[in-house]
């Protein structure tokens, strides 16, 4: 195999084709290149070395171009342009002002913080591209230790094991509220967890929030109750479908009934001060400059209550 068959041409070697293409005259090339016409000849003939093919015709006292030389000119301009946008492509990314961000999130802050905190940043930052997944806590932890996501709106606490590689941010907290099937209280009346004895609750399973999951039975058992867990569902969603299905009452953070579902009622609770809480994490290790640039917008976006 021919040593040149391995080559490819050259950004510079491209440049001074078109010019030479678009001047016809290797003199006038010459000095809008700003060099002597020699080396400029020679780059040409390296060029069609590499390409194995004649680019121009020359004689004495013209210059044309072969049909391969009119094949090239248009793609040589083509890559010449997209060659010059390379360094505003890079300051973008490195600003991070253009890129991808790919972020989890748990069902709770599709309700609250979620949609305002992403028109804002996509309002800042249009040349970003964001992939959304919803997940569980414990699902976001593993994608995150695996770098498989930038970031993650979680429910604390962090595992202590993932401490070391992990930042997180508190977002956002707020009281807990009591869904009922209709007619079981007054609409929307305050509520004491004491008068809620003989209800079947509706909740999720401890591993995918092990420490919401303690604050809510601990509510009932400060009330005096031992609570039936009628049935256990991950999303929030299908906790509060549960309760319009009349299989019972949940006790879900304040931002939940934003989902409206027909035969759901939401009473604030009359005993009991218990907070959910919503945080960002994300990898120590993670150098994302489009993260940062996230990361910069939470505390202007959002009315947050920070340690």
């Amino acid at each position: 195999m021919n040593p040149s068959d391995m080559r490819q041409p050259e950004l510079r070697q491209l440049r001074y084709f078109v010019a030479v293409a678009e001047e016809l005259h290797f003199g006038r090339a010459a000095a809008r290149l700003h060099m002597t016409q020699p080396p400029l000849s020679q780059a040409i003939q390296m060029l069609e070395a590499v390409l194995g093919t004649a680019l121009l015709t020359r004689n004495t006292r013209h210059i044309a171009l072969t049909p391969a030389g009119q094949a090239l000119l248009p793609e040589a301009r083509r890559l010449l342009e997209q060659a010059q946008g390379l360094h505003a492509l890079v300051q973008r990314a490195a600003a991070g002002t253009e890129g991808h961000l790919s972020l989890a999130f748990v069902s709770i802050a599709d309700y609250s913080i979620l949609p305002p905190l992403l028109r804002a940043y996509r309002q800042q930052h249009v040349g970003v591209s964001i992939e959304l997944r919803e997940a569980t806590t414990d699902v976001q932890l593993e994608a995150l230790e695996k770098t498989e996501i930038d970031a993650g709106f979680v429910i604390p606490p962090l595992p202590d094991r993932l401490q070391p590689l992990l930042n997180y941010r508190k977002i956002l907290t707020e009281p807990l509220m009591l869904a009922t099937p209709e007619q079981t209280f007054p609409h929307h009346a305050a509520i004491r967890l004491a008068d809620c004895a003989g209800q079947a609750l509706i909740m999720f399973p401890r591993k995918i929030a092990p420490a919401l999951h303690d604050t809510i039975l601990g509510c009932f058992h400060r009330a005096g109750l031992v609570p039936e867990i009628a049935q256990e569902a991950i999303q929030m969603q299908t906790i509060v479908g549960l309760v319009s299905a009349g299989m019972g009452i949940a006790l879900v953070p304040q931002s939940v009934s934003n989902l409206q579902r027909p035969g759901v009622v939401y009473h604030p609770v009359a005993d009991q001060t218990a907070q959910a809480e919503i945080g960002l994490a994300w990898r120590s290790d993670n150098p994302s400059a489009v993260l940062a640039t996230f990361l910069q917008l939470l505390p202007d976006t959002l009315a947050t209550d920070t340690d």
